[in-house]
């Protein structure tokens, strides 16, 4: 009672809230978590700072749970564990004990609960949840897969944040049970999958979702994948369908260095060298991929996994060669690294090289054969390395998450699930979607086309201002669609206005690593996956984004069919010196590696110029801070710098046309290009006449002055 004779309500003594329609005994939630028993103490709570009441939960963890190591038997592991997410643990908990609508968005764990004075709970002193230890705490994470993407970004447009790394916790940016419903109904209209609402509870992660879309969208087609089991290492062991097209194109042209996949980083501080062979002899070990060699049995390809394997780093001493020189030298090497062939048969098939150039700054060269490694594989030696080389020079114990599988498990595994009805299931969706499909770009090229199946490659850049990024973003997100299917739409437009063919195939490399128990391999993983575009019709651009991303999520669910099966079922149409079935190719980089400090060294990229290059035209497209930047790689026989420079500026004409009109149809979208190119020839004949008229001037000036010599060497 106020002196006035007047009441304030506080609150409900019994702290019964009614939280979105819902109402809620705060008790019940905290009863269910005692029965956790990690937790040592609980409050519960809502929040309602930013308007939306959110459920917290305030939890002390048992000490006595705080040793014990992860046991996939049990229920419940320990909160503080490294190996258990607290927000995820608790809910997976919850989720089978109260309905939705009280599972709490965001789980804080504190080492006690805050006390007045008097030895009460001081609800005032309980922190925010972003202001203290809550779950859901992860470095960005891109998404990898299109699932993933379009997942994502079903997640920012409910949740109005920004962007979704793949590892983000639904609750901990803000999720609810009513947010939850509105998250699963578009998943199961963008994927027409039923996809249940406790998925999203039981796995509040886009990774986690993709994965349970995944399984159902196979079980409907009754396709369920049996798990990798490690196989005996007795012989050879045999080989993925990805390394069987490598062994054999390694036969045809022994000593090409077309398949080598080079990464260069600059390195600024003190590099211990002992520590640096010391993680690469860890890493050899560790992965069975780096110690394989290849050979024959019964005139068929085998692998074979060393032992052991001696890596040596190789030490290239540049610091004696003048100041000036020695970047030059250094891009000489690195050029020359990246074009040494391996030895399938002896390896090893991989090389590590240090460039040192001053007392603290270097560059290492990292080159492995794509049989045993793709991009992905890259990341994955690089981040152990860095790991192993911090632990190392600290003189600090490490222990890299174990391996259940290896490549050769992979392998095994893959030649026999993909057989029978379930090889039969895949290739009917391929063929159907490919019948009738053109086998060859009409690329016109500025050079006649060469017998060589790899040639030197050239690449030109555009960077994409960074308001033009957003708007992308959100009109991907406005359609329903991803950044990678925006952009990829864009790119066939191009094409096809290039080309005058209205439908035609694009590659779209995806990292094909859809279990977590190959997420952290080294090995040759990749697929290719043939998305084909129909521009016929003269579509809205709103409508051509509903058909490619039809397009590209019914190839991302069959995208377990290796391309080399692909091809040798369709047996298309070959011409010599051109790829087979795709000539061109697109991909979105969506998480760049920024610089990495370990140990008091700074790692920054190293562009290595030039290289061999598979694919007449290859878009790669990478999200930076700065924007988009677009990266149009070619064979530089074929086409000339110009001719590139002009596709890039038609893609930024594309894009930028379609956010500003998006029911722009691609008639218009194709005579904006055929203007384009008409004013670009008129301003080139305008140059050339410029260029003819200066030569003539240069040449009158000379003949006028030779005629002005003569006559006076004659008066002479």
């Amino acid at each position: 009672y106020r002196p006035d004779g007047a009441i304030d309500y506080l609150s409900r003594v019994d702290h019964q809230i009614k939280v979105r329609g819902f109402r809620i005994e705060l008790g019940e939630i905290e009863a269910a978590l005692r029965q956790h028993e990690a937790v040592r103490d609980v409050v519960v709570i809502v929040r309602e700072e930013t308007g939306d009441p959110r459920i917290v939960a305030y939890v002390t963890e048992e000490p006595r749970t705080k040793n014990l190591e992860p046991n996939d038997s049990r229920e419940v592991l320990p909160l503080g564990s490294k190996f258990w997410v607290l927000g995820s643990a608790l809910r997976a908990f919850l989720a089978k004990r109260l309905p939705a609508y009280m599972l709490p968005s965001a789980f804080v764990l504190l080492d006690a609960l805050p006390l007045t004075p008097n030895g009460k709970l001081d609800r005032k002193a309980l922190p925010q949840p972003d202001a203290a230890r809550a779950d859901g705490e992860q470095a960005y994470v891109a998404p990898r897969t299109p699932a993933e993407e379009l997942l994502a970004s079903i997640w920012a447009e409910v949740l109005h944040v920004e962007r979704v790394g793949i590892d983000d916790n639904f609750f901990a940016l803000g999720g609810h049970s009513l947010l939850a419903t509105q998250v699963i109904a578009r998943a199961r209209a963008a994927f027409q999958a039923n996809l249940p609402l406790r998925a999203l509870f039981e796995t509040p992660t886009v990774a986690g979702l993709a994965t349970q879309l995944a399984a159902l969208q196979r079980q409907a087609a009754g396709n369920a994948i049996p798990p990798i089991v490690a196989i005996a290492r007795d012989g050879g062991l045999p080989l993925s369908f990805a390394q069987q097209r490598l062994w054999f194109l390694d036969q045809l042209d022994p000593g090409t260095s077309a398949y080598n996949v080079p990464v260069a980083v600059r390195l600024s501080g003190p590099l211990d060298l002992p520590a640096v062979q010391r993680s690469i002899d860890t890493i050899v070990q560790r992965h069975e991929t780096l110690r394989t060699v290849f050979a024959t049995e019964h005139d068929e390809p085998v692998q074979i996994i060393l032992p052991a394997l001696g890596l040596p780093l190789a030490i290239v001493d540049l610091r004696t060669w003048p100041e000036a020189e020695r970047e030059h030298e250094a891009q000489r090497l690195a050029i020359a690294e990246a074009a040494q062939p391996f030895d399938l048969k002896t390896g090893p098939l991989v090389r590590v090289t240090v460039l040192l150039l001053d007392r603290h700054e270097s560059i290492c060269l990292l080159t492995m054969h794509h049989i045993v490694s793709d991009g992905w594989s890259l990341g994955v030696f690089v981040r152990e390395l860095i790991t192993l080389y911090s632990a190392y020079t600290a003189d600090e114990s490490i222990a890299l998450p174990a391996l259940p599988i290896q490549y050769a498990d992979y392998a095994s595994w893959q030649r026999q699930w993909l057989q029978g009805e379930v090889l039969d299931q895949q290739l009917a969706y391929w063929t159907d979607r490919l019948a009738g499909s053109p086998a060859l770009l009409s690329l016109p090229t500025d050079q006649p086309t060469t017998d060589a199946q790899t040639v030197q490659g050239g690449h030109q850049s555009l960077r994409l201002p960074p308001e033009l990024t957003q708007d992308l973003k959100q009109l991907s997100q406005r359609e329903g669609v991803t950044l990678f299917m925006t952009l990829l739409a864009a790119y066939q437009v191009v094409l096809s206005h290039l080309t005058g063919q209205r439908d035609l195939l694009v590659g779209a490399p995806i990292a094909n690593r859809t279990r977590p128990e190959v997420e952290n391999l080294i090995g040759f993983f990749i697929n290719t996956l043939v998305l084909r575009a129909d521009l016929s019709g003269n579509p809205r651009i709103r409508e051509w984004l509903d058909q490619v991303r039809s397009t590209t999520l019914g190839a991302y669910a069959h995208q377990d069919l290796p391309f080399e099966l692909l091809v040798a079922e369709l047996q298309p149409a070959r011409a010599p010196g051109r790829p087979v079935l795709v000539q061109a190719t697109f991909n979105l980089q969506n998480a760049p590696m920024p610089a990495l400090n370990f140990a008091a060294i700074e790692l920054r990229p190293y562009d290595v110029p030039g290289g061999a290059t598979r694919f007449e035209l290859a878009l790669i497209a990478e999200e930076t801070p700065q924007g988009l930047l677009a990266q149009l790689h070619y064979r530089a026989d074929l086409f000339a710098a110009s001719t590139i420079e002009r596709l890039l500026l038609h893609f930024q004409t594309i894009l930028q046309t379609i956010v500003t009109q998006p029911d722009v149809t691609l008639a218009d979208l194709f005579a904006l290009l055929t203007d384009a190119d008409k004013q670009q020839r008129a301003a080139q004949q305008q140059e050339r006449k410029a260029t003819q008229l200066q030569k003539l001037r240069t040449i009158k000036r000379s003949a006028l002055s030779a005629s002005s010599n003569t006559e006076h060497n004659n008066d002479q």
